[in-house]
């Protein structure tokens, strides 16, 4: 045994001295993704391994499963599963236990499961592989699995493909496959990174019902310390391919020792908060204690005077957008004729106004309605009936250049910066096109000029100009999207989901980013978002939306501490993390 682990005992999983390299066939170096790692798991816990994206978790969970391609990489150490080393078994053993005995779960559904086949038969044909079953008895397994992940209708989802489901049920899916074999040890990879709070909310709570009557140990992998705080025993975090910080849950939460482990705690939006400035994790690496602490002092903290002085401002002047009973509405069955019978009505007599200089929160799970709202704002989906007025002028009335104006004043910010970028275009040509189109400036070094001074402004540099998409980090993507959509110069700009799949930490600098922005610029925006901790920091009002409807909307701090509806019981109910971090 090796002295270096201090958690040797009567565990199932018992990592030791990890170290993980990966080759680097351009300069043929070697990359160490994994440094010296050592962690424990006994039967029936649940770690938590939290960390920033590149910090080394979800490396160090493939080399559990033995994933790695071991041409291209180097792993030394020991993982020592039930007393064998799982890095000294053979090749044909190791697929024994993978799958059988240790199961993953993957951070993208869609991804992991096949387009092409039926979820009934991807999860069927894993239980034929291990257990050696007919396929009778392995379909009954499989609909008893569907029920036992709460699935709707076990029967139809075995019938369905992959793109038929939500992302939940998909997710549920994956669960159902990676429990049918009962392992001893469950992976769970960012399991809920890309779900609605809520749905994210009944998986962990489906995570913990099975680890409970199953007697399971789990590793459990997120960025987001709220969420680990929702489902771990102990917690490992992960920095720079190190564990900085390793112990229960408690202990974490209450007394965090490392400055990384205390900026993952600050750094996402509390509820209870009302601060000016999300603190960033850089501010604790730094190592000024005056700077580690500022989080806290008043100075960052909102006081009565100055919501009241905003809001007088705010609300004393006309408003920039006017929206009035406005419906966009989906046929789904047709007559006889071509004559919509019936409609999803995915926005359902909605009214409200935007002010100039404020951001309006709107908030609500997939499917309610939000997204088709922002598109149909622009007119990138026609509304079916209602009024938009934008600085007076009736936007549903106007035809194409006029149209286009429009939209110059009014940017959008999409979900994913990754699909909303030209992999084949320089970041500098994608931000130079727009000012193209729109005949801004005169001269090519005009608008390159002005480029490489919005990328200074969201905190990029000028040789950015010439990389290309894949070269950047998903918030350096973000903060690309951000850039281009203030190339023209707008006075209004719809954020849809813009943070929701980025790390908690860089979620902060975005949120800092977009609120310094709007006081530079004077801009307006719309606020996206499924989680309502993040509008709650980031908005002046919020809007609450259910099936295409306006549940209630108000200020952030009266929603929050006095909700009218149920649903919106639920969305702050379902806030991850709520009741633990008090900071």
């Amino acid at each position: 045994m090796n002295d270096k682990n201090p958690y040797l005992g009567n565990e199932m999983l018992n990592v030791t001295n990890l170290n993980i390299a990966f080759h680097n066939q351009e300069d043929n170096s070697w990359l160490q993704a994994v440094q010296d790692i050592s962690f424990k798991i006994e039967p029936g816990k649940i770690l938590g391994i939290v960390g920033e994206s590149g910090s080394g978790k979800s490396v160090t969970s493939f080399s559990i499963m033995r994933l790695h391609d071991p041409a291209n990489s180097k792993i030394s150490g020991e993982i020592t599963f039930n007393e064998i080393n799982l890095l000294d078994v053979s090749a044909t053993t190791m697929r024994s236990y993978r799958g059988n005995r240790i199961a993953m779960i993957f951070q993208e559904p869609m991804t992991s499961l096949n387009p092409v086949f039926t979820c009934g038969f991807q999860v069927l044909e894993a239980i034929v592989l291990h257990q050696k079953l007919d396929k009778k008895t392995a379909k009954q397994m499989t609909l008893a699995l569907f029920k036992e992940v709460q699935l709707p209708r076990p029967d139809y989802i075995f019938d369905s493909y992959p793109h038929q489901l939500s992302g939940g049920q998909k997710q549920r899916v994956m669960i159902a496959m990676a429990l049918s074999c009962n392992p001893e040890l469950l992976i769970a990879d960012e399991p809920t990174t890309a779900l609605d709070v809520t749905v994210q909310k009944t998986i962990l709570e489906l995570l913990l019902k099975i680890r409970k009557e199953r007697h399971m140990a789990m590793i459990f992998i997120s960025h987001d310390l709220g969420v680990i705080s929702e489902i771990a025993d102990d917690i490992a975090v992960m920095y720079n391919g190190q564990i900085v910080e390793q112990g229960p849950s408690s202990a974490i939460f209450k007394d965090a020792q490392h400055p990384y482990t205390k900026g993952l705690l600050a750094c996402r939006p509390a509820p209870e908060r009302l601060l000016k400035k999300l603190p960033v994790v850089a501010d604790f690496l730094s190592g000024n204690s005056a700077v580690n602490s500022a989080h806290l002092e008043k100075s960052n903290t909102y006081t009565p005077e100055e919501i009241t002085t905003r809001r007088s401002s705010l609300y004393n002047q006309p408003p920039l957008l006017e929206v009035r009973n406005l419906c966009t509405w989906f046929p789904i069955k047709k007559g006889f004729f071509g004559t919509a019978k019936s409609f999803v009505k995915a926005v359902d007599d909605v009214s409200f106004d935007v002010f100039p200089g404020e951001t309006l929160g709107l908030v609500g799970e997939s499917g309610c309605g939000k997204t088709t709202l922002g598109r149909s704002l622009l007119r990138l989906t026609e509304p079916s009936s209602g009024t938009i007025l934008f600085n007076k002028v009736p936007i549903l009335d106007l035809g194409g250049s006029a149209m286009q104006s429009i939209r110059k004043d009014v940017q959008l910010i999409f979900q994913d910066p990754y699909s909303a970028l030209n992999p084949r275009m320089t970041i500098g040509n994608a931000l130079l096109e727009p000012l193209a189109v729109h005949g801004i400036f005169d001269s090519i070094s005009d608008r390159k000029e002005h480029i490489i001074g919005l990328l200074k402004k969201v905190d990029l540099k000028a040789d950015h100009f010439n990389r290309y998409p894949h070269e950047f980090s998903g918030g350096q993507r973000q903060r690309i999207v951000i850039a281009r959509a203030l190339a023209l110069q707008p006075k209004f700009i719809i954020c849809d989901e813009s943070v929701s799949a980025l790390d908690v930490s860089v979620q902060a600098q975005v949120l800092n980013l977009l609120r310094d922005l709007q006081q530079e610029f004077g801009l307006t925006y719309i606020f996206i978002s499924h989680d309502l901790a993040v509008v709650k920091h980031i908005s002046d009002r919020m809007i609450v939306m259910n099936r295409g409807k306006i549940e209630e909307s108000g200020f952030p701090e009266d929603i929050y501490h006095n909700p009218q509806t149920a649903y919106t019981k639920k969305l702050i109910a379902a806030i991850p993390g709520a009741q633990r971090i008090n900071l």
